[in-house]
């Protein structure tokens, strides 16, 4: 499969001017054996036959996985091998792989998933050089992002980063990850669905950007990933696996190209992945061993749950408006203060989103809201596609008690400054009968 990026970049009606980034996408069975020929096509042939500038960031998984292949393919380069024993995307990860990184190199090979790829677009970034990458997993939708969604000292931060110039995706790599990997990615995909609510409702209420074309990006993903679960767990036949992987891989990759059309990760994040960057920065629970998937699958199934819930209480008209009091300072300080990250959400929220609401504006478009919300899959039949695909669904499952879904809800809206429907749930609350 070869995606012609070119179209991503046409006139829209939005008036935007939507860049892209990525020059080539190559999806196919044995492509990593056409590296060579395309580096030397993309870089018009500035890496023929002299790959000591080439540097490849891997971990020991994926140098198993794909570096291995690569190294061989690309004799002297020089290979950056991190260890995948507690590898994360924050400042430890990025100093790890920079303390490894030759001065002489002129371009980043990522070989791995969504870790790999932040750190290797994060020092791509830093160092003004290009990136190349190769995905082992299918198992995020970040992959073509030009962003960098890290954990710095403690705070889940998105830093100005580089999109791959080329993505080489080997279906017989990625096909043969862990199912775990893979249904990660199936989840990231699926929280599109709260993703893609909270921006529509946020144009409502603001008027904040919106471009529908890119929505439609992000729904024909969806439509992609729900239409290829069944054969990506039970496909007996090599065909019908193999396409349903690459079909899965298009889709996260399309994810990505819409947030590089509007330049940010609007509309792929939302409140489900706030949920995600909450329990990552370790607040109000201890560590969890993980995926980033896997805890937006969760975020999702929450998120979905309280719309749903506001919903049927204004079609109802069992709610009340909350006069606003600015943003919960104590809670603030008493929750990201102990582990000394209250400056820093201060900081993050130093334009709070909520004090731009009109509340009569907001009031009167409670009905509109609750129509974009009822496009949402139903709770029910959420948890049976997310059962399906052997996706995570309950906060056990991942380590955390559920006692901690109501100061969850409360906090998560705080890590980063996007007005969500979660957010906008701090200006109205569901009726309780006395």
């Amino acid at each position: 499969m070869h995606i012609n990026v070119n179209e991503f970049s046409k006139p829209c009606e939005c008036h935007l001017q939507h860049n892209i980034f990525v020059k080539d996408i190559i999806i196919e069975a044995c492509a990593l054996k056409k590296l060579p020929d395309l580096l030397s096509k993309t870089f018009d042939k500035e890496f023929d036959n002299s790959y000591d500038k080439i540097s490849i960031i891997c971990d020991d998984n994926t140098y198993e996985a794909a570096g291995k292949t690569v190294e061989s393919l690309l004799t002297g380069s020089f290979l950056v091998k991190l260890s995948a024993n507690n590898l994360h995307a924050d400042n430890h990860g990025v100093e790890s792989a920079e303390s490894q990184l030759p001065n002489k190199t002129k371009l980043i090979l990522a070989v791995g998933s969504g870790t790999i790829h932040d750190i290797s677009r994060f020092l791509a970034h830093k160092y003004n050089i290009p990136f190349v990458s190769i995905p082992t997993a299918a198992s995020v939708d970040g992959f073509v992002s030009t962003v960098a969604a890290m954990t710095w000292n403690g705070l889940k931060k998105t830093f100005p980063a580089v999109s791959p110039i080329l993505v080489v995706a080997d279906t017989n790599v990625f096909m043969n990850a862990p199912y775990r990997l893979t249904a990660s990615g199936i989840s990231d995909l699926l929280g599109k669905y709260t993703a893609l609510t909270d921006w529509k409702i946020a144009h409502l209420v603001t008027g904040e950007y919106i471009c529908n074309r890119v929505c439609e990006l992000e729904y024909q993903a969806l439509e992609e990933v729900c239409s290829c679960i069944n054969d990506l767990r039970n496909a007996s036949n090599y065909d019908n696996r193999l396409k349903a992987y690459e079909q899965l891989m298009y889709a996260l990759l399309l994810s990505g190209l819409a947030m590089q059309m509007v330049g940010n990760s609007r509309p792929a994040s939302g409140s489900e992945h706030h949920i995600s960057h909450l329990w990552e920065m370790e607040v109000i629970n201890p560590h969890i061993n993980a995926l980033h998937g896997e805890k937006v699958s969760i975020g999702l199934v929450l998120a979905t749950h309280s719309y749903h819930k506001i919903k049927d209480a204004i079609r109802k008209n069992e709610f009340e408006l909350i006069s606003y009091q600015g943003m919960e300072h104590d809670l603030l300080k008493e929750t990201f203060g102990a582990k000394g990250l209250y400056e820093g959400v201060l900081e993050e929220n130093s334009i709070d989103p909520l004090q731009q609401i009109d509340l009569e504006h907001f009031k009167n478009s409670l009905t509109e809201i609750a129509d974009i919300i009822d496009k949402l899959p139903t709770e029910e039949d959420l948890i049976s596609l997310l059962t399906n695909a052997g996706c995570m669904k309950n906060m056990n499952e991942i380590g955390l008690d559920e006692t901690l879904i109501p100061i969850t809800l409360r906090l998560s809206p705080y890590v980063r400054n996007r007005l969500t429907m979660m957010r906008l749930l701090k200006l109205i609350t569901v009726k309780v009968d006395k």
